[in-house]
């Protein structure tokens, strides 16, 4: 099965801690055979989130950049571009009931390249829903599903 994860299971890999969220869980799921992918847009998430913490003297420069490099070049987490002609039309569509475009850029490459998306987003899990979003899947990936990392681990 073909997961995509949102950027909240990659913040260890930088050093932030997500309460209810193993530090392991990536390296879990890859164990447990699925196929793991994360979209490029996620780089960017990592990167702003690990300057807050950089700029409030909680992590150094080089541990953010040391784990962005480490997810970059591991070969077990497939990188999905964001600029991809149907990823971003997708997104253009999803941005009508979605308001943060960075989560529409998320699930339109879920929806466009995976089987499941793993989010513990609330605001991604309940546009689903929503008849505008069940349009998009249907014509794209119908057996598309959004869970929580509970749900397959």
């Amino acid at each position: 099965m073909r997961l995509l994860l949102d950027t909240t299971y990659f913040l260890p890999a930088i050093g932030i801690a997500v309460k209810g969220v193993p530090r392991d869980a990536v390296v879990a799921l890859i164990e447990r055979g699925y196929e793991v992918s994360m979209s490029e847009i996620s780089f960017f998430e990592l990167s702003a989130k690990g300057a807050k913490y950089v700029a409030a003297g909680v992590l150094t420069p080089e541990r953010v950049t040391r784990g962005i490099r480490a997810l970059l070049y591991d070969n077990r987490v497939g990188k999905v571009p964001v600029y991809d002609t149907p990823i971003l039309l997708t997104a253009f569509e999803l941005r009508k009931v979605l308001g943060d475009f960075i989560d529409c850029l998320i699930l339109s490459t879920a929806i466009n390249r995976a089987d499941v998306l793993i989010t513990e987003d609330r605001e991604l899990r309940e546009i689903l829903s929503k008849k505008a979003y069940q349009d998009i899947i249907r014509d794209i990936n119908p057996e598309f599903e959004v869970k929580r990392l509970k749900d397959v681990i």
